[in-house]
């Protein structure tokens, strides 16, 4: 009778290890995205966040109705994708996101200013660099 339960006990954290080891796979937001420069680090404009959003995991950022962002890329939109910008949160009241870079909906925010275009299209897959 022990022995079934030390292998149940076995199984249920091997199972339980497993996504921990292989990784979470997540599903890929945009083959491209629109910068102001080819490593889309300069501040493309100055949204307001219209609405509260809370990340769904990792790549996005929560924001707060009224909070400002900069935004440093936007996602080029796919079928069946919604459209992401890529921002910082910058605020007095949110001190612990501070320059904190993530993804937010676009629908969710309106520009207040734009300091230059995004005409620059960059993968947002890291290209692999052939050796000579």
């Amino acid at each position: 009778m022990s022995q079934r339960v030390y292998l149940v006990v076995l199984l249920l954290c091997v199972g339980l290890m497993c996504p921990l080891i292989m990784g979470i796979f997540m599903d890929k937001l945009a083959s491209e995205k629109l910068c102001a420069d080819d490593d889309c680090v300069y501040t493309i404009s100055l949204a307001r966040a219209e609405e509260d959003y809370s990340a769904p995991d990792c790549r996005f950022i929560n924001i707060k109705k009224g909070q400002l962002i900069y935004v440093y890329s936007k996602l080029v939109k796919e079928k069946d994708s919604g459209e992401f910008w890529a921002g910082s949160v910058y605020g007095e009241q949110y001190e612990d996101h501070m320059g904190t870079v993530g993804y937010f909906p676009s629908s969710l925010v309106s520009e207040q200013h734009v300091y230059q275009e995004a005409n620059k299209t960059v993968p947002t897959t890291v290209r692999n660099l052939q050796k000579p």
